[in-house]
């Protein structure tokens, strides 16, 4: 996951990403409990399995606002 994340970083990985998610996952060895968290934009699961600095950029490349995943992360 924490690769997804980092690779993500390249913008069209992230365009791709944004396009077909499904498709994407089939580049990496996720577990389906991931692959759910992600798709549930499953805050507090997600920071529990990776970088804080990776989470916060993965979140602002699907489009969540700073204050949303900051409220989630609280909430959670």
């Amino acid at each position: 996951m924490s690769k997804m994340f980092f690779d993500l970083q390249e913008p069209g990985l992230a365009a791709q990403f944004r396009t077909d998610r499904e498709e994407f996952f089939r580049k990496y060895p996720l577990e389906e409990s991931v692959k759910k968290a992600i798709r549930e934009n499953d805050v507090p699961f997600l920071a529990a399995r990776t970088n804080p600095y990776l989470l916060r950029y993965f979140f602002f490349t699907a489009g969540m606002k700073d204050e949303e995943f900051m409220r989630r992360l609280r909430d959670g």
